[in-house]
């Protein structure tokens, strides 16, 4: 569902990330897990099109990101770091307009739209323009469009920051669900409880290489570490960090 081979970025004389190389399947959760400034976001830029890489190649369900960059993304849901909508709009419109982007007519839109705010609790809300939002009020509206459509592969930066403790666990079981469902999921983070929680596989970035992936527990033997031990110990084994 997503694959990416050696995948490389250079700014200037900078490389962002080298030789990157990872694959997706149905129901998978890859969780790339690394610290701030190691690769992460540029990686997930790249698959979404926002940035061209300097080598390799990104698919999404089969299509190449590079020459059919339109069919691609309508197999996606992104989830940037920070929320950037339009301030102009209300969380309703801004639903309605990517919904439409992705072909879903007026009547499953308002239906979709209807059981997700419900979902997160922002009925009521829907109709107050963006720009007022809480930091965590706009991560929401973000998440529900990335995934109201009903995307093959999801790609997630950072998804629980600015989120109370029960939004963050509505958004994790929303993330569950959907690989339940036959979704493939790539999501960034630096906080590893969550990555340890949910991730079927779990890649350590570092200094734009990925130096080691696998299952947790493939980790545990890469890292010479016991049954048990937590991703954290695992990172700082595997980084000497």
């Amino acid at each position: 569902m997503l694959s990416l081979k050696k995948l490389t970025k250079k700014f200037g004389k900078k490389t962002a990330i080298s030789d990157v190389s990872l694959t997706i399947g149905k129901g998978e959760i890859y969780c790339l897990i690394g610290p701030n400034g190691s690769g992460k976001t540029t990686t997930i830029k790249i698959i979404a099109g926002l940035l061209r890489p300097t080598s390799g190649t990104v698919s999404i369900a089969g299509t190449d990101v590079l020459q059919d960059p339109v069919a691609a993304k309508a197999s996606l849901g992104y989830i940037p770091d920070e929320p950037s909508i339009w301030s102009g709009m209300t969380g309703e419109e801004f639903l309605n307009f990517s919904g439409a982007l992705y072909g879903l007519n007026k009547k499953v839109r308002a239906e979709r739209i209807h059981s997700w705010l419900d979902d997160f609790h922002l009925q009521g809300i829907e109709r107050e323009y963006f720009e007022n939002y809480s930091r965590g009020n706009k991560q929401k509206f973000t998440i529900i469009a990335a995934m109201m459509h009903e995307p093959k592969a999801l790609l997630i930066d950072e998804p629980i920051v600015g989120l109370d403790p029960t939004s963050a666990e509505i958004a994790t079981q929303k993330f569950l669900a959907f690989a339940e469902r036959g979704g493939a999921m790539l999501l960034a983070t630096h906080t590893l409880p969550v990555a340890q929680e949910i991730a079927t596989w779990i890649g350590v970035l570092d200094e734009g290489r990925i130096l080691a992936t696998g299952s947790l527990d493939e980790l545990r033997k890469i890292a010479n570490l016991s049954a048990g031990s937590s991703l954290e110990e695992i990172y700082h084994a595997v980084t000497g960090k």
